[in-house]
């Protein structure tokens, strides 16, 4: 505690004994003096944050020049590309090349203004590299028409054959060939879409790349990143951000689309549930001029529109190193990183793959400190560590032959412990996979009911006029809360199912993936279904919240995995089939990863509900395309989740042994 925050707690937490008032006045004293002192702390942090960003802004300044450049590609596009260049390098002291490659602007723009922070970190800047930001085909600066995640082409017959990868193949040969005095190596990385651009560098890469980080990359807009999760559409994220990233750019220019803001409300449940229908989006707010969002309504299913632009099948005789980054609370690419660490694993790599998770939201292991999220503690500056232990030694290892790190195959950090983890492989080769069922009663164990149990089930009415929230604030934007917040708010609903185990006499750790094995019925001929798995801490856990002091952590329901499965897609995201009215079937599906220790003395928990308002659109429950669907579509429906026998419904986790 600091000299301030004691004089502050000193000064007025005092009370005269003997009376309860003065017992009541020490007790508000007592909360005013923690209130001033997080109040104080996190203005001293503002301070240290813009003070930090200040010394490296000048750092940058006083040892880095910078250049811009239009480079060719082989069809005769030109790409903004901005380099910055150590003011000492020389042919007795050359640099390599880090490449950014990014569809958010490669600003400032003229060469007299300098970003504030350069490279992956800091780290890389005062290690001294030649930094590379390209503003990619038909964004900002550059030249040409942007295509979002366009496919690659396997084999190019003419200069005219043009994809990600040979962008940055030409790029790479024009910087090696034009930037004096560089090493003749470079790296790549990016976070998000930059990160999908990260692991195209190392598609078909041109021979200088000798390593890529991609960094939460998306890599499936339909499985799972950002735009859908199993086929079910992420509206609220998804209108909010192509709102701007789709809006038409007619010529270059150093300015982007501004997003949506004429909202007319703070409350995003009330304004999608006043927008209706998805196909009202068009016909209301877009009038059919964002391209990107028309590409997504005329896409419903998982066609060859969607299965074209995935790197997955084509990260295949990977050359350079690979070091693949995640966060588990990430609110819009955990599927990314997982996928392409293990799309490039199934091809047998010769060069090193690496897999790092973190306790981070997206992009959160580049900025802050990673010592928490809302109200968890990690108990430890995780991005630090990550930026000086793991990045940057890795990046300096095959870019400028330092020594080997000799960093582990998958470096996890395991919350609920708290712990960094070193392992040889992903999953873990000690996890075995293990079945959390859900039993009649509410409760939860990882005994199966028995074969021979009378057939049991939980019903609930779903109705699409009144959504599960998938939040308890009152916010416009999605955020990333809802990804590690208290879920008591659900939890109470009678459209949400809730199955708990009894306290754990030892503690539970998973580390791989987890999934749902629902056998289900509805009345209806469609379906939305959404799992949550939740840590329940006891009742007696401490108050310990970094962000709120009054916030009373005993029974706290923390959101490890939550997912969504569009039920016409259960058996094929190609080809949607109806329901049948109140026939038991079977829905299965992929919840992502997760490391988690669930530990002594807490509870497992699981949620079952059928919407996840406005986070994810609406199923009217009626076996239609949705993007289509009209107001009258919408249906309330009744659905059994069934519990007993070979009708069991589950969760499958890895676990620890």
């Amino acid at each position: 505690m600091n000299s301030l925050s004691y004089l502050i707690l000193k000064t007025t937490a005092f009370s005269f004994s003997g009376s309860d008032f003065h017992l009541i006045k020490k007790h508000n004293s007592l909360r005013l003096a923690f209130l001033l002192i997080f109040l104080f702390s996190a203005t001293a942090d503002l301070f240290a944050q813009r003070g930090k960003v200040n010394e490296d802004s000048l750092y940058i300044r006083e040892h880095y020049n910078k250049i811009e450049k239009m480079i060719p590609m082989r069809d005769g596009v030109k790409l903004f590309t901005a380099i910055y260049i150590p003011k000492d390098i020389s042919a007795s002291k050359k640099y390599p090349i880090l490449l950014n490659r990014t569809p958010y602007s490669s600003a400032p723009y003229g060469e007299t203004m300098f970003k504030t922070v350069l490279g992956p970190s800091m780290n890389f800047a005062r290690d001294g590299y030649i930094v590379v930001y390209q503003d990619v085909r038909g964004k900002y600066m550059s030249e040409g028409d942007f295509e979002a995640y366009r496919p690659f082409i396997r084999e190019k017959k003419s200069k005219t054959d043009i994809d990600e990868s040979s962008d940055t193949f030409d790029t790479i040969d024009w910087l090696i060939k034009n930037i004096q005095d560089n090493n003749g190596k470079v790296g790549s990385w990016g976070i998000s879409a930059p990160g999908y651009y990260a692991t195209m560098t190392a598609v078909d890469a041109h021979p200088a790349l000798k390593v890529a980080s991609p960094q939460a990359p998306v890599t499936d807009w339909y499985m799972g990143d950002d735009r859908h999760h199993n086929g079910a559409f992420f509206l609220m994220g998804t209108f909010a951000f192509i709102s701007s990233y789709g809006a038409p750019r007619p010529v270059p220019t150093p300015k982007g689309t501004p997003a949506f803001s004429n909202y007319g409300t703070p409350d995003s449940y009330e304004f999608y549930k006043n927008l209706g229908p998805l196909k009202n989006v068009n016909e209301k707010i877009f009038k059919h001029e964002n391209r990107i969002w028309n590409q997504l309504m005329e896409h419903e299913v998982y066609d060859e529109f969607w299965q074209s632009r995935t790197p997955v099948p084509h990260l295949k005789n990977i050359k350079p190193a690979v070091m693949v980054v995640g966060g588990w609370f990430d609110q819009e690419d955990l599927y990314g990183p997982l996928k392409t660490y293990q799309g490039i694993e199934n091809n047998k790599p010769k060069s090193p793959n690496l897999l790092v998770m973190g306790p981070w939201i997206h992009g959160g292991w580049a900025r802050g400190t990673g010592e928490s999220l809302g109200n968890i503690r990690f108990g430890s500056k995780t991005s630090a560590f990550y930026q000086s232990e793991i990045e940057l030694p890795y990046f300096n290892h095959f870019l400028k032959d330092k020594q080997d790190p000799k960093l582990p195959k998958a470096f996890i950090f395991e919350t609920g412990s708290n712990e960094w983890k070193k392992y040889d492989q992903w999953p873990p080769k000690n996890s075995v996979e293990k079945k959390l069922y859900l039993h009649a009663n509410g409760k939860l164990s990882f005994e199966p009911s028995g074969g021979n149990a009378a057939t049991s089930f939980d019903e609930y009415t779903s109705d699409p006029a009144k959504p599960v929230p998938y939040t308890s604030e009152i916010r416009i934007i999605r955020g990333s809360d809802y990804m590690y917040e208290d879920q008591r708010f659900a939890a109470t609903r009678p459209d949400v199912l809730v199955y708990e185990s009894d306290v754990l006499k030892e503690d539970v750790a998973i580390s791989g993936n987890v999934f749902a094995d629902l056998f289900v019925s509805t009345t209806g001929t469609d379906a939305d279904f959404v799992v949550k798995l939740i840590d329940v801490y006891p009742g007696d856990a401490p108050n310990d919240s970094p962000v709120n002091p009054s916030m009373k952590m005993g029974g706290f329901q923390l959101l490890i995995r939550g997912e969504v499965m569009r039920a016409k897609f259960r058996n094929s995201f190609s080809k949607p089939e109806a329901m049948t009215p109140n026939k038991v079937e079977r829905v299965k599906f992929d919840m992502q990863d997760a490391a988690h220790r669930f530990k002594k003395g807490h509870k497992i928990m699981i949620q079952v509900q059928s919407s996840w308002f406005p986070l994810v659109d609406r199923n009217p429950q009626k076996f239609v395309n949705i993007y289509q669907a009209t107001e009258a579509d919408f249906q309330s429906a009744k659905h059994r989740i069934y519990t007993s026998g070979t009708s069991g419904s589950y969760v499958g986790v890895r676990v620890i042994e």
